[in-house]
């Protein structure tokens, strides 16, 4: 692949839009019946690094009232856009650190319906906020809506695991999750040389799973050409494993090691350098 060549260009590397806003009711209605089953000891239980169960509950109301129009602060001087996030997400969850469980469901079911309302509501092809692990900004509205699904589905599997149970089985939203996490691909293998025409197959086998093909054009790597026959390399991983890989709650390496690989390795082993967060 060189610079100077033309090849697919903008948001249309990533292929077809994802359309993700039907699925913020039933993800909310998902959220609260959780967080109401829950004993008091569960909201001290670690969810997310540090982070405990009432914490990550605290992030997701961050995340809603700062969708809903709450603007952050400002880089501080020198400060990277990961860092920017990350202090003001911890800031958020300290300022929120003594509420209640049932104050924190309240506030969580009167801003995640209003969430749900205006995201059911938005123009798909409207520029949005950037997507960092996509490589876009601004970004269509429909992977910025797609992005922000994965993020309260994901912190939602984070409760769930911390109090003894598995990822939630709805193959609709796991399938929603998987496509959105794999249009990170294009920029995961920006800088992975291959000829143009090379692909690689990524499959997510199990309900709710798929498959993915990206293509080497001249000027970069990209979603929207057809697969044309046998892929250079191909990734067979199963659903549980293919969203952890992109959340990196399972790294690269794990991933592989539980993967079925043809083809290509080294192109199957940047593919599996898939990151859908800010990490």
């Amino acid at each position: 692949m060189t610079p100077e060549s033309h090849g697919v260009s903008g948001v249309a590397r990533l292929g077809d839009p994802v359309d993700a806003r039907a699925l913020f009711g039933p993800e909310l209605g998902a959220l609260i019946g959780t967080l109401r089953g829950l004993a008091p000891s569960d909201w001290s239980r670690t969810a997310a690094g540090h982070w405990t169960v009432h914490d990550v509950a605290a992030h997701l109301l961050g995340d809603y009232h700062g969708r809903l129009g709450h603007q952050r602060t400002g880089l501080a001087a020198g400060e990277t856009f990961e860092a920017f996030i990350h202090r003001t997400n911890q800031e958020w969850v300290d300022l929120h650190a003594e509420d209640s469980p049932a104050s924190l469901i309240d506030a969580l079911e009167a801003a995640g319906t209003r969430l749900a309302r205006r995201f059911a509501a938005a123009d798909l092809d409207a520029a949005a906020l950037g997507v960092s692990w996509a490589g876009v900004d601004p970004a269509p509205a429909w992977l910025d809506i797609a992005r922000e699904f994965t993020e309260h589905w994901t912190h939602r599997q984070q409760i769930r695991h911390a109090v003894g149970h598995g990822t939630d089985p709805d193959p609709r939203a796991l399938a929603t999750v998987l496509d959105t996490f794999m249009r990170a691909l294009p920029h995961t293998l920006r800088d992975t040389p291959a000829p143009v025409g090379a692909q690689i197959r990524v499959v997510a086998s199990g309900p709710g799973g798929g498959s993915w093909t990206v293509t080497a054009t001249a000027d970069r790597w990209s979603l929207a050409e057809a697969p044309n026959g046998r892929p250079t390399a191909a990734v067979q991983l199963d659903t549980e494993t293919a969203w952890r890989l992109s959340t990196r709650n399972v790294d690269p390496r794990e991933a592989l090691s539980r993967a079925r690989v043809r083809g290509d390795r080294r192109l199957a082993e940047a593919a599996c350098r898939i990151v859908a967060i800010i990490y």
